[in-house]
């Protein structure tokens, strides 16, 4: 975003060893979310990923699934160079080179293929609003009929916190940026999926207060 400070790309300290980045979080909460993700979502096709961070969970979910062909991204520099070091580092021939998409940025599909599925992970919530909008809708527009798009993170539901964590969590985001902040999954995401031709298919409750959510798009 032009003319603002530059951010640290996350709210946590991360290790490096070199160009790849180790994320303490990402360690932690690796497993159940491949775990969710590969009985979920498809196990074949094209997998874009908006907002991949250090590129572990990119590397963690794709060496799980062969037939995948994930599609990386992220706005920040670092980032794409630790996604791209993660998958040499592990030989994963499966995963392209990170792109620099941005959510927030009504063209991020461009010269994208039509894609099976549309995964972000631990990002709307430390990103403006028009991130989310600008992802559910880029998500409705790339998807194939049936394919699905997998969120995971922290969540409100109905206008309420779902835990005393999260509650200081959206107002410790809301002090570092007011743009910030959790999103509440029935009030704000849902409809905005709605609107993009997707349907919640699947909510599940995750460690430390987390959820993995799964719409999927509808036949046109």
């Amino acid at each position: 975003m032009t003319g603002e400070a530059p951010r640290e790309p996350a709210l946590e300290t991360r290790k490096a060893d070199e160009l790849r980045l180790l994320s303490p979080s990402a360690a932690r909460n690796r497993d159940p979310i491949r775990e969710i993700f590969v009985a979920h979502m498809p196990r074949a096709g094209i997998i874009v990923e908006i907002g991949s961070g250090t590129g572990e969970h990119a590397a963690y979910i794709a060496s799980a699934l062969p037939d995948v062909q994930w599609l990386p991204s992220d706005p920040d520099a670092g980032s794409r160079a630790s996604i791209d070091a993660w998958t040499h580092f592990l030989a994963l021939r499966n995963i392209s080179r990170a792109r620099a998409l941005d959510a927030t940025q009504g063209d991020w599909t461009q010269g994208l293929p039509p894609a099976d599925g549309v995964v972000s992970i631990n990002m709307i919530h430390i990103a403006p609003f028009a991130a989310a909008t600008g992802l559910i809708r880029g998500a409705g527009a790339l998807l194939k009929p049936g394919g699905r798009l997998f969120l995971y993170g922290p969540f409100m539901r109905d206008g309420a916190h779902t835990a005393p964590s999260n509650e200081a969590f959206d107002a410790s985001l809301k002090a570092r940026d007011q743009a910030w902040g959790v999103r509440d999954l029935d009030r704000e995401i849902t409809p905005l999926a709605a609107a993009a031709g997707l349907a919640l298919r699947a909510v599940f409750a995750m460690p430390a207060n987390n959820f993995s959510v799964i719409f999927e798009k509808g036949a046109p």
